[in-house]
């Protein structure tokens, strides 16, 4: 797996040419690795990219402008795509993903996806992720595009002793998923804050997922209340938040799309969340990470 370092007095952060994935990110001031480490028995990804689906189509199956395809894969096919390196220096790299024969089977839009892995130079400890998605076709472009990062938990703490907080925040709306993964938008539950957290509690279901709560930002933090992990991400429809019973880790996920509503027989027309975009036209989208000591 060919790998690209980014560095700075902070962080050394890797990202690997397979689904231009965050692979790794080494806290200089500590030596910890903070990033959840792809254990297979638990959860085999790092931070995957999820494009052009965020989430599971009903019966692996998906109607566009009157025809049916099929997308037997969860979150797309990026994740699973080499992409080709187009720029890399000592705090930045861009990977390129285009459609091929193969893509066009199972999503037929012709497309360009861009990413950027880069190290803010004001603030050593941040990093920023770009995801420029381009319709290279003549027609109009439907498509989810999301991120997937897992955190490490800092040592000697477990996750159902941390916070989730969401600064500014005192009660939100979220819903879940079902045992096969797609959406329960009419099961809406309050979430309640102290001091814009809640515990991370194992009798939480495994997806929160807030959508239309603009959520600009969410944080992990220790039983004190001190942050170890900040996700920015200003114009974000959804977040979800994500993590297996077992391994010490969570998922903080911003999402453009989501997953399909349990039972869900329309077109992606009708699918809530789903982008759009127009022959030739170009969309940015960006979130930070932010690493605290």
């Amino acid at each position: 797996m060919a790998l690209h370092v980014l560095e700075n007095e902070t962080l050394r952060v890797s990202v690997a040419d397979e689904g231009a994935e965050l692979v790794s990110v080494i806290d200089k001031r500590s030596g910890a690795e903070r990033l959840w480490q792809a254990d297979p028995a638990v959860w085999n990804r790092h931070a995957p990219i999820l494009f052009p689906f965020v989430g599971k189509v009903v019966d692996g199956k998906y109607r566009l402008r009157g025809r049916e395809y099929h997308m037997p894969t969860q979150h797309g096919f990026a994740r699973d795509r080499v992409f080709a390196c187009v720029q890399a220096v000592d705090d930045s790299v861009v990977h390129e993903l285009s459609d091929t024969p193969e893509t066009l089977e199972s999503f037929p839009c012709p497309f360009r996806l861009r990413v950027r892995h880069s190290l803010d130079k004001a603030e050593p400890g941040r990093l920023r992720v770009s995801w420029e998605v381009e319709n290279t076709g003549c027609e109009t472009m439907f498509f989810a595009i999301g991120a997937h990062p897992g955190f490490l938990m800092p040592p000697d703490t477990r996750k159902e002793d941390c916070l989730i907080a969401f600064p500014g925040k005192q009660t939100l709306r979220y819903f879940s998923a079902d045992p096969k993964g797609f959406a329960l938008p009419d099961a809406i539950k309050t979430l309640e804050l102290s001091d814009s957290a809640a515990p991370y509690g194992d009798d939480m279901p495994e997806t929160w997922i807030f959508q239309d709560q603009h959520i600009e930002r969410v944080e992990l933090r220790r039983p004190d209340g001190s942050a170890f992990v900040a996700l920015d991400c200003p114009g974000f429809p959804l977040l979800a938040v994500w993590a297996k019973a077992e391994g010490p880790y969570i998922c903080l996920e911003p999402w453009y799309g989501r997953t399909d509503d349990a039972g869900f027989t329309g077109s992606v027309e009708e699918k809530p969340g789903e982008q759009t975009l127009a022959p030739g036209e170009t969309l940015t989208y960006t979130y930070t990470i932010t690493f605290f000591a």
